[in-house]
């Protein structure tokens, strides 16, 4: 069965605390797992979320911070002792490859060759291409070289089975409607696609972690259904945001709205903050975008929004 959902495996910064676990998030789509910056404790946070090893296709690396990366050592030996098959793509900054090799090998452990290395270097990277989707990966400005990601479905149809019908596509010429772009039908008309059929867009999703205000973060939110995007701090702590690399939640929700986002995700909370707290990230997201906003907790499973409308 086809499931499109965020499971939050940790939603903590720097620091876990007693509430919330170091960051890790895997996307599960259509049968592939995108997991995002798995922290220390992500194998654990997967048992208890009901995932395993078997669910991870990709490792996606926003850069080399600990409560990013920490958790890159157990997730690599449980694929080799779980004996996963299918091959598993590892996305990180190529410029800390010295750190994804530090993780990788951390500990003796029997090696699994299905661990398939993408060093991500320059302004932007398209580490994926088409079928099922595109994952793209853009710089963000950190104190340490870090990327955001991106992906993307490729836009298809809706066929409307009334046009169809009226004009007389039926059978296995609606298959070749929808390969070839058009058909001619037993009464030597010949119909296009774009008669019997409207575009359905592809979802998007971006995943945006420690980084400022800077082009990349806009370019990669740009009309997603759903932008998981930090929000280390409250606003009245923006200036100590920008002098560290992090966004604010009234920030994240200026991303939001002039990215023409469909669902706001708020994650990346700083030790500081207790969970009584928790309203006042909402509230100040609230009064800059006035879509969905979700504050997430650690093992929250959040279902991709409908399908927008084409624009």
């Amino acid at each position: 069965m086809s499931v499109r959902e965020l499971v939050v495996l940790g939603s903590a910064s720097a620091v876990p605390t007693r509430h919330r676990n170091h960051n890790g998030y895997l996307l599960r789509w259509d049968g592939q797992g995108l997991l995002f910056d798995p922290g220390e404790g992500t194998q654990r946070q997967m048992i208890m979320a009901g995932l395993a090893a078997n669910d991870v296709t990709w490792i996606c690396v926003t850069h080399f911070h600990g409560d990013h990366c920490l958790g890159v050592p157990g997730m690599v030996q449980r694929i080799a002792r779980d004996g996963v098959a299918h091959p598993v793509r590892a996305a990180f900054p190529a410029s800390g490859a010295v750190y994804w090799d530090r993780l990788r090998h951390a500990t003796p452990h029997r090696e699994s060759d299905v661990i398939v290395e993408l060093p991500v270097g320059g302004e932007r990277a398209t580490l994926a291409a088409g079928d099922p989707f595109t994952l793209t990966a853009r710089r963000l400005s950190h104190p340490v070289e870090a990327y955001g990601y991106r992906l993307a479905e490729p836009d298809g149809v809706t066929m409307l089975p009334d046009r169809l019908a009226a004009l007389g596509v039926r059978g296995p010429l609606v298959r070749r409607l929808q390969e070839d772009g058009r058909v001619v039908t037993p009464d030597g008309r010949t119909v296009t696609l774009e008669e019997c059929a409207v575009r359905r867009p592809g979802q998007k999703v971006a995943f945006i972690m420690d980084t400022r205000l800077c082009e990349g973060v806009f370019e990669l939110a740009d009309g997603v259904d759903m932008l998981v995007i930090e929000s280390t701090f409250l606003d009245e702590e923006r200036a100590l945001a920008g002098e560290y690399g992090h966004l604010t939640a009234g920030q994240a929700a200026e991303v939001a709205k002039r990215a023409d986002v469909g669902r706001l995700v708020l994650t990346h909370f700083s030790e500081r903050y207790r969970p009584s707290d928790e309203p006042r990230f909402v509230e100040e997201a609230a009064r800059v975008f006035d879509g969905e906003i979700t504050l997430v907790h650690d093992l929250d499973r959040i279902p991709l929004p409908p399908r927008r409308a084409a624009r």
